[in-house]
């Protein structure tokens, strides 16, 4: 059921928390310093802070705290950039959305009509050349990718900016075009290699046998075969999707976008402990959402699965 499905990612969310909260709170670093810099304190004013962030209440009593504001809304103050954990995030969110989106669509509508030409054509050149494509974007590093298309498209060829998000509009979204290709060489190698792997079962199966028997023709016959592997290609591109969450860091970084991943990496270097704790969960809930959206799907586009009426 998927009530069950839900309350287990729910505890998995929970236990998460706790374990997240732990490691920043074990970290070594003091926010006091942090904050203070090399200027010299008295002990009075490192007692007024640690008292204003309550970093002297036992461990137990700080996370309730926090869990209790976040499940209110409520996600506390950093320390850092001394606003809230809600607007530092809501001001940088929408970018780290725009750059995932366009490198996802990117990397559907170029790996899934690569995959689908592997397999029609497998063993030829066109396969073999989409496969070296997933071989490179599967083992190449994001930051490394990321600097090569700095160096070839902005320094060599300066047709892209070098760094930065631009004015907003299309100013923003042209600055956005490397970083998202970046991101999305290494989530359309994954989905290159499902569509291919699908597209190939699907072709070998009787079905497709006796339709070409019957004298449909090969786009008729692709057309079918393609509609048959759309459950393990959508199911998986949905759970790949999360990959992006790793990589944004990264290419956020070599490009000097000021969005979540960038303030994620700030924020643990600085110890700031609200805005960790938050933005993890927070990613984490996203995570969790794909994962159960791609249960969904795989219900509707299955009928057998339907018909049985649980998750696969």
């Amino acid at each position: 059921m998927l009530a069950v499905r839900v309350l287990g990612m729910l505890g998995v969310l929970l236990v998460l928390s706790f374990i997240v909260f732990s490691l920043m709170y074990l970290a070594p670093g003091d926010i006091v310093k942090n904050l203070l810099g090399n200027r010299p304190s008295s002990p009075d004013a490192v007692a007024a802070i640690r008292a204003q962030y309550h970093l002297d209440d036992p461990f137990l009593v700080q996370y309730v705290r926090w869990l209790g504001g976040f499940v209110t809304g409520d996600l506390g103050e950093s320390i850092r950039l001394q606003t809230s954990v809600s607007d530092a995030i809501s001001s940088r969110v929408g970018l780290t959305a725009a750059l995932c989106g366009i490198a996802f669509v990117i990397a559907l509508v170029v790996a899934i009509p690569l995959g689908v030409r592997s397999a029609v054509r497998a063993g030829g050149a066109s396969d073999r050349t989409a496969s070296a494509l997933a071989v490179v974007g599967l083992s190449a590093p994001t930051f490394a990718v990321g600097l090569l298309l700095l160096y070839v498209f902005a320094y060599y060829l300066p047709v892209f900016p070098v760094y930065g998000a631009g004015s907003g509009g299309l100013d923003t979204l042209w600055h956005l075009v490397l970083p998202a290709i970046t991101l999305a060489l290494g989530l359309g190698a994954i989905i290159l290699k499902l569509t291919r792997t699908a597209m190939l079962r699907e072709l070998e199966a009787d079905y497709v046998t006796s339709a070409r028997a019957r004298g449909l023709s090969e786009r008729s016959v692709q057309r079918i075969a393609l509609r048959n592997a759309a459950i393990p290609i959508v199911t998986g591109a949905s759970l790949v999707l999360t990959f992006l969450v790793g990589g944004t860091v990264l290419a956020e970084t070599t490009f000097a976008l000021p969005g979540l991943g960038t303030l994620l990496q700030d924020s643990v270097l600085f110890k700031d402990i609200a805005v960790v704790q938050s933005l993890t969960l927070l990613v984490a809930i996203v995570i969790a959402v794909i994962a159960l959206l791609a249960d969904i799907a795989y219900i509707l586009l299955d009928p057998r699965v339907r018909e049985r009426g649980v998750p696969a």
